[in-house]
């Protein structure tokens, strides 16, 4: 029998392990120490919540599933019809060819033909990497047709927490500002966080500092993400009970951040587990050009990001 994910491929470093899944390149679990640090599926599952999924060529959401780029028109269907919107992309249900694997790493790619959803050929290839510091997730984008090419991308990860869920965690994401989103969940706006209620979950500091989560309802999308002087932002998550902060960093290329506190998912999963996700642009862009990468024929994009285990 297949596995719903199709064939799984397992990595390791030291006591880190982690399992990539052929459909949609998932990264379907990490752990350190025996522990989970991303929350997954298990192998006779088939992905729900979105778990682990990478988000391309578009991350988040897409207004009527329809765009134009360049004299081009793109046509989705709408996979979240109750909000008459297409959501993350063309390639998480997309079985993904294996390139390369080895003991602490494994890299796929997947082609997409140019087709109504998305009329131009782009090649991608993704590479997970475990060593010393964590994992290391490198997505690559390259344009393989003779026009101009619009892209996008995110990764839909979320992070493991103890027993008190979303609620008794300290989140220390280093944005500064947050888009106010409709309730079709586009943008239509941005404010400042200073002063407003998400400040809890936003700051430069370690995550200890921050108050818990608490009853906050979180699904937005974050950006004015500080930068260190390494190219990378930097964010903290801390669970009840736990050793120490999980980490999750990104490369500049990625400036907006989603936090989704899982509260439309059905129990037992509401609110287990809290996803933080890079993207290169806010939701709409295909339709809007806000933060959309354009590759030149045969040009290319690469970035990356990656989630460090407690240290303790």
């Amino acid at each position: 029998m297949i596995a719903p994910s199709g064939v799984q491929y397992a990595i390791a470093f030291g006591d880190q392990r982690a399992v990539v899944a052929e459909v949609g390149a998932t990264l379907r679990l990490y752990e350190a120490r025996g522990e989970p640090v991303c929350w997954g599926f298990r192998e006779e599952e088939m992905c729900s919540g979105s778990r682990g999924q990478v988000l391309a060529p578009w991350p988040n959401r897409l207004r009527d599933g329809s765009y134009e780029f360049e004299g081009a028109v793109g046509r989705v269907p709408l996979d979240e019809p109750e909000r008459g919107n297409a959501i993350h992309g063309l390639v998480r249900w997309a079985p993904w060819r294996v390139v390369a694997h080895e003991a602490g790493a494994v890299r796929l790619d997947h082609v997409l033909h140019p087709q109504p959803a998305y009329p131009f050929a782009l090649r991608l290839e993704i590479e997970y990497r475990l060593g010393g510091g964590g994992l290391a997730v490198t997505l690559r984008a390259e344009a393989l047709g003779e026009r101009r090419t619009p892209f996008g991308a995110g990764f839909h990860g979320y992070l493991e927490l103890g027993p008190g869920g979303v609620d008794a965690a300290r989140v220390a994401l280093p944005a500064s500002r947050r888009l106010l989103l409709d309730d079709r969940m586009l943008p239509r706006g941005v404010e400042d966080v200073r002063g407003s209620v998400h400040e809890v979950v936003c700051g430069t500091g370690p995550a200890a500092s921050q108050p818990v989560v608490g009853a906050l309802r979180l699904d937005d999308c974050f950006t004015g993400l500080e930068v260190g002087g390494d190219g990378r932002w930097h964010a903290e998550l801390l669970s009840d009970g736990a050793s120490g902060p999980v980490e999750l960093w990104a490369d500049a290329a990625y400036p907006y951040a989603m936090v989704y506190s899982g509260d439309t998912l059905v129990e037992p999963d509401r609110r287990k587990a809290l996803a933080v996700e890079p993207m290169t642009c806010p939701p709409d862009a295909l339709r809007t050009g806000e933060g959309l990468v354009v590759l030149e024929p045969g040009g290319s994009f690469a970035a990356s990001y990656g989630v460090v285990p407690p240290r303790g």
